[in-house]
């Protein structure tokens, strides 16, 4: 394969990825299942930019001596907004169908309906609530590595042998699209730049305990994702679109918790 061919192919699965990912305008020239292996690997990536833009209310409420649950919250928001709260739609849909109990076909097309049931009411306010206020006590760098870390679980949720629960959607599109050893690469990258990024964090102690507050959020975060991806697959018989939202939010909360508590 020649390096103009390679260059192409990753520009072309940035482009799918961002604009798949989020609300930065961007122009899709091809769209196949190849090319939606390549922009879940770039997933990660997409999440750290993410963070990082939203996440600045945290560092600029807290220069301007605001409370720490104002910056938090407001990044919280600017997150759904980039987002176009994808993610939290999909976490909701994927509460309503598996808290109804039904089988799996009756639960994806209760996963279809546009409006919101009382599990997604629940599944939304518990997950805002419990990001926010992590994020108030983990701060900037945590939220940057959550952001990460929700979108390396879709790296994993679409690795090959993961089928689609149905034959269309976004799901049925990068389903067993990402090579079996990419999900390894990706995390050892994310884990050392996590390291990296928690030795400058104000974390307290030593250096050594600080570089590893991050990555062990991360690691947390990704497990509490494939214990969710692997259930919602017994459930549901594999991935859809909604499922990876949830995946996304869930990783992203649960990497906030871990980083408050350890932090």
């Amino acid at each position: 394969m020649s390096r103009f061919v390679r260059v192409r192919r990753l520009a072309d699965g940035w482009r799918f990825s961002t604009g798949t990912l989020t609300v930065f305008p961007v122009r899709v020239e091809r769209v196949d299942r190849e090319v939606a292996g390549q922009a879940m690997v770039l997933a990660p990536a997409v999440g750290l930019v993410l963070g990082l833009v939203a996440g600045m209310p945290l560092p600029l409420v807290s220069l301007l001596h605001g409370p720490p649950l104002l910056g938090a919250a407001l990044a919280a928001g600017s997150l759904a907004v980039l987002t176009r709260g994808l993610h939290l739609d999909g976490l909701a849909d994927l509460a309503d169908g598996l808290g109804s109990g039904r089988p799996a076909a009756q639960a994806l097309d209760i996963m279809k309906k546009s409006d919101i049931g009382p599990f997604g009411v629940m599944a939304l306010v518990f997950t805002l609530l419990i990001q926010v206020v992590a994020a108030a006590d983990a701060g900037y760098a945590a939220f940057v590595t959550a952001c990460v870390t929700g979108r390396l679980a879709l790296v994993w949720a679409c690795r090959a042998g993961e089928p689609a629960a149905r034959p269309g959607g976004l799901g049925a599109m990068v389903a067993g699209t990402v090579r079996p050893l990419a999900p390894w690469l990706v995390t050892v990258a994310a884990l050392l730049a996590a390291a990296a990024l928690g030795l400058a964090a104000p974390f307290p102690g030593p250096g050594w305990a600080r570089a590893g507050v991050l990555p062990v959020g991360l690691l947390a975060g990704l497990g509490a994702a494939l214990l969710l991806l692997r259930h919602a697959g017994r459930r549901l018989g594999g991935i859809t679109g909604d499922v990876l939202g949830a995946l996304v939010e869930t990783a992203t909360a649960t990497t906030l918790v871990v980083c408050a508590l350890l932090g």
